[in-house]
């Protein structure tokens, strides 16, 4: 039995000795764990934004600065706003190669009416939409009547809950899974329900629209192309004939944020190598020193009765404890960290950021323990083959 506590009692004796590889062995977990569900949850985010964007072209008003505006809207939760004439849509569904047009509207909460920020409200066509309403469905299978809402996860509202927009209420009928995007923080509606706080906005002082009625307006229009057509000339096609507008295909926002998050995921990736290879040799290193340091210790071990195989058996039970210890205090601090400020992460990048799974955490997880162990019990086995073969009486006479 004393055998067993041998090891924990020899690392308590030294306190800071034992913090010090405790520490290091927590920096190879945050680097390994961290990194790992950092780069997944910017991946998971460019995953979610491409299958909810679910049109080949988005085309809004030449002058929203269609690109910088979008991903705004689209990535970040920037609210926004802006408006065109509907009768372009029937322009844009003319033109050869289009196959399905479907018309969104934007509009902005007003201050504090509904949370604490401005959020970006959007309305779509229930009846032509191809792009939001198979994901809406996952939460709400119905059809949204009059001045009913769905909401995003990041938002506080729960289903059955009302919210007052420009005065208006509007009851929240379902909220939807998270996406790592600025959609998160979205509300969507009718066309119609939009139209009447716009109405609204307009009677207490906001004006939204300077000349045109609610009633004549789009804010953009979602394209889906005729198989067998180039996007890229469909694309050209519009911009061409159609006045005031600018299309963009949707893949060219996408390319963006995605060479953005290859750089960044470089460099995790190249972070999370160099402090793992820095702190496997620190560790390496330390225990080679403690081997030298406690070589007398080791040597009367062995003269009242330990073999060799109990005093190498005692080193690996000392960094298998400190590495234990060290993938426990990572993985909290990498909970803490990484888990709990993912919308500032996605702030900061100004990248899509979802989180992976629990089933996928615990995979990382546990991938990183087992590599963290393997790590200090190879740092550990050269101190060990040393002191096995260390000759004890010569130890022994070097302390006389």
């Amino acid at each position: 039995m004393k055998l067993k506590t041998l090891p924990l009692k020899n690392l308590r004796k030294k306190p800071f000795r034992t913090g010090a590889l405790v520490l290091i062995a927590a920096l190879m977990t945050i680097a390994l764990f961290g990194g790992s569900v950092a780069a997944a949850s910017m991946k998971n985010g460019l995953d979610s934004l491409e299958q909810r964007l679910g049109a080949d072209i988005i085309v809004v008003p030449e002058d929203a600065e269609a690109k910088v505006e979008l991903e705004n809207i689209l990535l970040q939760g920037t609210p926004g706003y802006f408006y065109m004439d509907k009768s372009i849509e029937e322009q844009i569904a003319s033109i050869e190669g289009v196959e399905l047009t479907s018309p969104q509207y934007f509009l902005v909460s007003a201050n504090a009416e509904c949370c604490s920020v401005q959020v970006q409200i959007i309305g779509f066509d229930e009846d032509s939409d191809f792009s939001i309403k198979p994901w809406l469905k996952q939460c709400y299978d119905g059809k949204l009547g009059e001045n009913e809402i769905i909401v995003g996860s990041s938002l506080s509202t729960k289903v059955g809950h009302t919210l007052k927009l420009y005065g208006v209420d509007c009851k929240a009928v379902g909220k939807l899974d998270a996406t790592g995007t600025g959609l998160d923080t979205a509300i969507y509606t009718t066309p119609e329900t939009v139209r009447t706080l716009i109405k609204a906005s307009m009677e207490k002082g906001i004006g939204v629209l300077s000349k045109q009625s609610p009633d004549d307006v789009i804010s953009s229009v979602y394209i889906k192309v005729k198989d067998g057509y180039d996007i890229s000339q469909v694309v050209g096609e519009i911009n061409l004939r159609v006045d005031g507008v600018e299309a963009v295909r949707t893949r060219s926002m996408i390319t963006g944020t995605a060479d953005r998050l290859s750089a960044i995921s470089g460099s995790i990736g190249i972070i999370k190598t160099a402090v793992w290879i820095l702190a496997a040799v620190i560790l390496t290193a330390a225990f080679s020193v403690l081997a030298g340091v406690r070589r007398r210790e080791f040597a009367i071990m062995r003269t009242i009765g330990f073999s060799r195989k109990q005093l190498g058996a005692e080193v690996f039970s000392e960094s298998t404890i400190i590495c234990a210890g060290g993938i426990i205090a990572g993985i909290l601090l990498t909970a803490v960290t990484v888990f709990q400020f993912g919308s500032l992460i996605e702030q900061r990048t100004g990248l899509p950021y979802l989180s992976p799974d629990i089933f996928s955490n615990i995979r990382y997880a546990v991938i990183t323990a087992v590599a963290v162990l393997l790590t200090g019990v190879i740092s550990s086995a050269y101190s060990a083959y040393r002191l096995s073969r260390a000759d004890t009486g010569n130890i022994l006479r070097e302390g006389d």
